[in-house]
């Protein structure tokens, strides 16, 4: 065989077995693209802190843990179905390590579950997904929900025991909000009159909550009631709206969250109270154990307790403990920690900051 045959020969076997590995190559390429990724994924942005806290803060820790991975963020803008394409392109990428924070819960279940026999670890994060999740990173939901109604019997005082409250609670589909609505009722029942309204608002939903309190005052006038007990601080700037509306002033409200909004009413007068849930500490605790999960180290020295789902017992956890924050203390705490700006804080209520030692 001369030089040109043996050439051609060459060339023609090559390109032969090039076109099926070519094929396999491109699975191969996907299922493996994300071996040294972490997906991240978030419920929602009407929340501030998910955009401008807990992504940022993620991202910037697993970096300086590991500087070749990389963060694969996605945010369901509160729709299972578009968190749930978002979950399975991950595992079909071939992430094993996930941190959720999950739109609906229960929903969560079959992807967990699906994820799990697949090797994939996922970290629930703030909410507790059902399913085999591997940790839990939040807060000691039961315990801001007592938090909560402490926070509206020191507003009453010693009305408290003659008093009636209305019950703006969060949504069916956050894990959450059972443990917040528990958690109150703990303390407000038999500590007020009665509770004289209470409900759930789907999605968290400010205009629904604003509704709610709208139709409230409506049918059983200003006297009807004499503090709001609000989940979150969304909600709350919805009924403080209604209660402006119906020129009701003086009624204790209460959220969660230290928004920047809430953070303004505080200091304005309009709510009494919220609850301050240090984002960082959970955040880095959350990017720390999913940079151990992915490099198969143990996570025992970050999650100090253990938590249950309706599905899963003996998840190892981390929980935080949250405080309430007033206008009192804002500065020793939100203003201290940097979660607030005291120039954004202050603009257009320059007198009130001074009142309470902020300016």
């Amino acid at each position: 065989m001369n030089a040109i045959m043996r050439r051609a020969l060459t060339g023609a076997v090559a390109l032969s077995l090039a076109a099926p590995l070519a094929g396999c190559g491109s699975d191969q390429k996907e299922a493996g693209a994300g071996k040294d990724s972490i997906g991240l994924l978030l419920p929602e942005s009407k929340a501030a802190r998910y955009e401008k806290f807990d992504r940022r803060i993620i991202s910037s820790r697993i970096a300086s843990l590991c500087l070749e991975c990389k963060v694969d963020y996605h945010n369901a803008e509160q729709q299972v179905d578009a968190q749930k394409r978002q979950f399975d392109a991950l595992v079909k990428k071939g992430v094993k390590v996930i941190i959720l924070d999950p739109v609906d819960a229960a929903a969560a279940k079959e992807w967990v579950d699906s994820a799990a026999k697949k090797d994939v670890k996922v970290i629930a994060y703030d909410r507790l997904a059902e399913g085999d999740v591997a940790a839990y990173v939040s807060y000691d939901n039961e315990r801001i929900g007592r938090l909560q109604a402490q926070g509206i019997l020191a507003a009453l005082g010693s009305r408290a025991a003659t008093s009636d409250v209305v019950m703006m609670n969060g949504s069916p589909t956050d894990p959450n909000a059972p443990a917040y609505k528990k958690g109150a009722h703990d303390v407000l029942d038999g500590k007020v009159n009665k509770i004289v309204f209470e409900k759930d608002i789907p999605d968290w939903s400010e205009a629904r909550a604003k509704k709610e309190m709208t139709d409230f005052i409506n049918a059983e006038g200003a006297e009807g009631f004499d503090a709001v007990y609000s989940a979150n601080d969304g909600m709350a700037g919805g009924i403080a709206e209604a209660l402006k509306s119906a020129g009701i002033r003086n009624v204790p409200v209460g959220g969660q969250d230290a928004e920047l909004p809430a953070l303004q009413r505080l200091v304005a007068g309009t709510q009494s109270f919220t609850i301050y849930k240090e984002v960082r500490p959970e955040a880095e605790t959350a990017a720390e154990i999913a940079f151990r999960l992915l490099r198969g180290k143990s996570i025992k020295p970050l999650t100090t307790t253990t938590a249950d789902s309706k599905s899963t017992s003996g998840i190892p956890a981390k929980l935080f403990k949250a405080q309430i924050v007033t206008k009192k203390n804002m500065k020793n705490t939100v203003v201290r920690d940097g979660a607030v700006r005291t120039d954004l804080l202050c603009e257009g209520f320059t007198s009130a900051c001074k009142s309470v030692g902020l300016e």
